[in-house]
């Protein structure tokens, strides 16, 4: 169900905190502004919050759920007492239910946190904070023009597509895009730094991928061994570089999409429109080749559901499909990456029919994959479809300090921790290349941590001073590809965005940059309120 949302303004809207993006993390960082004393203002893009959390990102990546404190933790326990009542189990009964989650229990009991979930009850959780903390929401998308006004390096307000301004003390970029910052003249990059740049390992190109490949044998060409045919679509004739350099390109995007097969709550998936037998040429290769499973997830959600990621060589993925040349997600308008999600959409529900029903689809699998549907108790105002596409990356601000490969192996130092990560330094495919006559994919990179906390520095969720002196980004932060690989996940996301509003609210207080909070100050009041910083390292 949609939060109530404020749609007209008796004057211009102020706000001492306001928070753009309505993603988990805006979320948590516009209720701590409240719950400061402060008044907030979050900007609502889509009109449903919570961002992947509540759009099927229902298996939580964490790595080590000892880096979650105040709200974060509190947003997770929540989830967890909710399925504590008999009432939550509605298709299948709770003993039923695996319990299983990423490396912990989805509804562990020694913690009472739940890192495994339904989207609707996510949002609910999240709505109930909001209202709670007399958070006032607007909808609205900014104005990625002329949407912020600046007096000198001080942002006083920004407008919206609608032409509404909203004025405020301190803004929180909370998007998953970093829209605000270019427009607020902070430096930014894209793509995959070199890995001769930081001294790291995982960065750049990654030559010919180890994991989520593709068979052997598959034929790159239209017409198979036949050059002049032309190659398939979405396939590159070469790596574009050699191993570890940087370039423009960007990790794939999908939908975590929510499944379910159970007949009374499930909507068949039928053939989209203008769907194209040649944009699963390598889906059919590859079973050709020997492929039986694994074209997408089935994690399973309470009642029944899955979140149904990625899985594989060939899966829900659309890799290479968010950049060009010339141009990427973030440099694209909001009815231009619209049109792009849809196109993601429709690949993904593409993908589906054709497991479930091509003929060139072998019998068993087929069958196998046959019960599986869209539930019609989630997004029902959206088709029954998520509502947020998985941007895993897309802008990342270029700071006064960034965090690298190394911090988050912890053989760099940070000394001025406001949030810990632990999950593994993970990137997704970024294109199909040709390599010794097949195709193949590069780009995915699995490091694993050991489920060893690292700290995330203050430094990296504020602008250059000379830039910008009051705004915050806790998603879009200052990390190298490689890194930000492992700050991404929603969880840390909250984690940062709660320390961002702290470090906000008291810059407020204090009347100075956001770069002159004393960190001992921030870290003290970050800690009264639960914030899991700890003593590095953390095991």
């Amino acid at each position: 169900m949609a939060l109530a949302l404020v749609d007209a303004w008796g004057e211009t809207p102020k706000a001492d905190v306001v928070v753009y993006g309505d993603a988990s993390g805006g979320v948590v960082a516009a209720v701590q502004a409240a719950r400061m004393g402060k008044s907030a203002i979050l900007v609502s893009q889509y009109g449903h919050l919570g961002g992947l959390t509540s759009s099927g990102l229902g298996w939580s990546d964490i790595g080590n759920d000892k880096i979650l404190g105040g709200l974060s933790r509190e947003f997770y326990h929540q989830l967890y007492l909710h399925y504590q009542k008999p009432e939550a189990w509605v298709q299948q009964k709770r003993e039923e239910f695996g319990n299983k989650g990423q490396g912990v229990p989805g509804l562990n009991e020694k913690t009472e946190l739940a890192s495994v979930f339904e989207p609707k009850v996510a949002e609910a959780v999240f709505d109930a904070m909001v209202k709670e903390a007399g958070v006032r929401v607007v909808k609205g998308r900014l104005d990625l023009e002329k949407g912020v006004m600046k007096d000198g390096t001080t942002i006083t307000g920004i407008r919206l597509e609608d032409g509404t301004v909203i004025e405020g003390k301190v803004f929180i970029d909370a998007s998953y895009e970093g829209d605000l910052m270019p427009l607020a003249g902070v430096s930014f990059v894209t793509g995959r730094e070199s890995n001769s740049e930081f001294d790291e390992q995982g960065n750049g190109n990654t030559g010919v991928a180890k994991k989520n490949q593709l068979p052997n044998g598959i034929d790159p060409y239209v017409v198979a061994g036949d050059a002049s045919s032309g190659l398939l679509p979405g396939v590159n004739p070469d790596l574009g570089g050699e191993k570890g350099e940087g370039d423009h390109r960007l990790q794939a995007y999908c939908y975590r999409m929510v499944l379910t097969d159970v007949p009374e709550n499930r909507i068949m998936i039928e053939k989209p429109d203008g769907y194209d037998e040649a944009d699963y040429e390598i889906l059919f290769r590859a079973m050709e080749a020997g492929q039986k499973g694994g074209f997408f997830k089935l994690s399973p959600m309470p009642n029944r559901k899955t979140d149904s990621n990625n899985n594989g060589g060939i899966s829900t993925d659309y890799i290479g499909m968010n950049y060009g040349p010339d141009w990427d997600w973030s440099t694209l308008d909001h009815e231009e990456r619209e049109k792009l999600a849809a196109k993601h959409r429709d690949w993904q529900l593409g993908l589906v029919w054709s497991v479930q029903n091509h003929p060139r689809v072998p019998e068993p699998i087929r069958k196998a994959y046959a019960p599986w549907g869209l539930p019609k108790d989630e997004f029902t105002d959206n088709g029954h479809w998520p509502y947020n596409l998985y941007v895993r990356e897309a802008r990342r601000m270029r700071s006064d300090f960034v965090m690298t490969e190394n911090h988050c192996k912890r053989t760099l130092p940070v000394e001025d921790p406001v949030g810990m990560g632990a999950y593994t330094l993970d990137s997704h495919n970024t294109q199909r290349v040709v390599h010794n006559g097949m195709v193949k994919n590069e780009g995915d990179i699995q490091s694993y941590l050991g489920g060893k906390a690292y700290g995330i520095s203050y430094r990296s969720l504020v602008p250059k001073a000379e830039e910008c002196t009051n705004l915050l980004v806790p998603w879009a932060l200052s990390a190298t590809h490689i890194a930000f690989g492992s700050i991404r996940m929603e969880p840390v996301f909250m984690i940062l965005s709660q320390s961002a509003a702290t470090a906000a609210c008291m810059a407020i207080d204090a009347e100075i940059p956001v770069q002159d909070v004393p960190y001992d100050k921030l870290r003290a009041r970050l800690v009264a309120d639960g914030q899991a910083l700890g003593v590095l390292p953390m095991e």
